[in-house]
């Protein structure tokens, strides 16, 4: 049995994740976990998504976070 799971995300989707799970996993925000586990895996996940995503160290990155947001957002929302 393989171990590995895959899930396809749209570009735009896999920005906004990347963007919450960065800012959700700096020092002194407080989650709860009920297991440490959990936050390794949030944070493996926001390493693999930076890794695929070269966006996220380009200069206009919140030009970039901003159109993908309004790209994802609800109508109306």
């Amino acid at each position: 049995m393989d171990d590995h799971v895959s899930v396809g995300l749209k570009r735009d989707h896999a920005l906004v994740l990347y963007d919450w799970l960065a800012r959700t996993s700096v020092a002194g925000r407080p989650a709860e976990f009920a297991d440490q586990a959990e936050q390794r895996t949030l944070w493996d996940l926001e390493s693999a998504l930076e890794s695929l995503l070269p966006e996220t160290l380009q200069d206009d990155y919140p030009e970039r976070i901003t159109r993908a947001r309004d790209r994802v957002r609800d109508q109306g929302a």
